[in-house]
């Protein structure tokens, strides 16, 4: 079974293609259709956008699923190589060879953690402050709060007492804006700093070390794509932080997508120009504007043939391995009592474990990123619902059908076959109708490892806090749960009715 899931991700990630990666948050997003549109004309390039936080990228990378991602200098040193303090870098890409990886192509910009307040008058102004203001309310992003460079090391240099609640990046700033939150964690290139006329908190123990946007890759990279490579290495030193900033608020603020971002930069910074390009922030202001689009345009674009493929090869491959193995232990589930509770308790355990968390368990589990782990997560979710319903609609057989086909000599297995499954699969067909369902709902989740799907919407939508975008992951999502229910409904009562013309 695991070598059909890992058949269908092979077909699915072909090794002629250079894989870009991104985290899911706007600057990496952009950053990331920077790297690929730059490789296009070299070689066959592919953005897999919003992989999800650092330990999954790392992940993806190191097994090969994608190439290089946009990575910055502070997170490789203190959270992947796991250094008390600021390494040099000889010293950092030293300890990265034996991984396989490499670091190159600083961007040009530094792009910093800090802690960001509302603005005013009064207020504190030093991170320092903070210690004597316990009943402040923390809004942090989930990575900040568990990275070794973030809240933990913060906390015990500042002496904070406050406990922080996690908050989306994406919806961090409103959050703080509506006073749901007094202070949140930000990145110093996030376009809605000035926005919002946030006061940004003064590190004045100088923790947070300099976070210089530089490209993580894969050492045979560069020799598997030399074209690509050469045009990417001429990359550096080329965005600056207003660069960074601009393009942060034309996909924030202005509503432009990631691509159209990205293709205005490039356009404006051609490769022979770039020694007297001028910044970005001047080149963009002179580029036609982009109406922001609606929720219908949303919906429609031309990304949805691609997500749909994507969702229903997802939920229709997880249902027919959970078919395959959840009827047969339904079985055994029916016919031998003492097992009956053991194989009923452990498929419910597995539907209790959270999706995320068995994402994240299944990835250095199976080595890879994507469909694999995305098809055995929705595997084990879908498998409670028809192992139950097997067993119940097996159970519920009348058992003077079961003496009359023993009366009639027929083994076991031809009871099985001929009486008692064919009597049962309005049931069966009922577990799989839920598991179905549930499974178009879950399959949102693969995008945050890369799968595809209707997902990606929804965590591109999250990142910009862009409602319009969460509803176009949603509504296909659901027209595509109640289209599979409504099928589903059809098979039960054409199988309902088969048994009776029988009789």
């Amino acid at each position: 079974m695991l070598s059909l899931i890992f058949a269908c991700a092979a077909w699915a990630a072909p090794g002629d293609t250079l894989h870009v990666g991104s985290k899911r948050f706007t600057e990496s997003y952009i950053l990331g259709e920077v790297l690929t549109q730059t490789a296009a004309p070299y070689a066959k390039a592919e953005h897999l956008q919003g992989l999800g936080n650092t330990a999954i990228v790392l992940a993806a990378l190191q097994a090969g699923r994608i190439d290089v991602y946009p990575e910055y200098l502070g997170t490789i040193d203190l959270e992947i190589l796991k250094h008390a303090q600021a390494a040099p870098l000889e010293q950092i890409r030293r300890e990265l060879a034996p991984m396989g990886l490499g670091v190159a192509v600083p961007l040009g910009f530094n792009n910093t953690y800090a802690l960001a307040m509302r603005g005013g008058p009064d207020g504190l102004h030093k991170l320092s402050e903070l210690a004597a203001a316990p009943k402040l309310r923390l809004g942090l992003s989930h990575e900040f709060i568990g990275r070794a460079d973030g809240w933990p090391g913060l906390a015990k240099l500042y002496g904070l007492p406050q406990r922080p609640e996690g908050l989306d990046h994406g919806i961090a700033y409103e959050a703080l804006m509506q006073r749901q939150v007094d202070v949140i964690d930000i990145y110093s290139t996030d376009a809605k700093i000035r926005q919002y006329g946030l006061r940004v908190l003064d590190d004045d123990r100088a923790y947070f070390p300099r976070y210089d946007a530089v490209l993580l890759y894969r050492l045979d990279a560069a020799a598997r794509f030399p074209a690509a490579w050469k045009a990417i290495t001429q990359l550096e030193g080329r965005i600056s932080a207003a660069d960074m900033i601009a393009m942060n608020a034309s996909a924030e603020i202005d509503g432009q997508n990631f691509a159209h971002v990205a293709r205005d930069w490039l356009a404006a910074h051609k490769p022979l120009a770039a020694a007297g390009a001028a910044s970005a922030t001047t080149a963009q202001s002179t580029a036609p504007a982009q109406v922001r689009d609606g929720l219908m345009a949303k919906i429609f674009d031309k990304s949805l043939w691609t997500l749909t493929r994507q969702h229903v090869t997802l939920v229709l491959f997880a249902v027919v391995m959970a078919c395959l193995i959840g009827v047969p232990l339904g079985v055994l589930a029916a016919f031998f009592p003492r097992l009956r509770q053991v194989v009923l308790a452990a498929t419910g355990v597995l539907q209790t474990v959270p999706s995320l968390a068995l994402l994240a368990l299944l990835i250095p589990l199976l080595g890879t990123i994507g469909t694999v782990p995305a098809l055995v997560a929705l595997l084990v979710y879908a498998l409670l619902p028809i192992v139950r319903n097997t067993c119940t609609g097996l159970l519920q057989v009348p058992a003077g059908l079961r003496l009359a086909a023993l009366a009639l000599g027929l083994r076991p297995f031809q009871r099985l076959v001929h009486i008692e499954l064919p009597l049962a699969l309005p049931v069966i067909l009922a577990g799989v109708k839920t598991a179905a369902v549930m499974s178009v709902g879950t399959a949102t989740i693969a995008a945050f490892i890369g799968a595809g799907g209707y997902g990606e919407r929804i965590t591109i939508g999250l990142a910009l806090n862009d409602n319009d975008m969460l509803l176009a992951g949603a509504i296909p999502a659901a027209v595509l749960a109640l289209l599979t229910q409504g099928a589903f409904e059809l098979l039960e009562r054409l199988a309902s009715r088969a048994p009776s013309q029988g009789m």
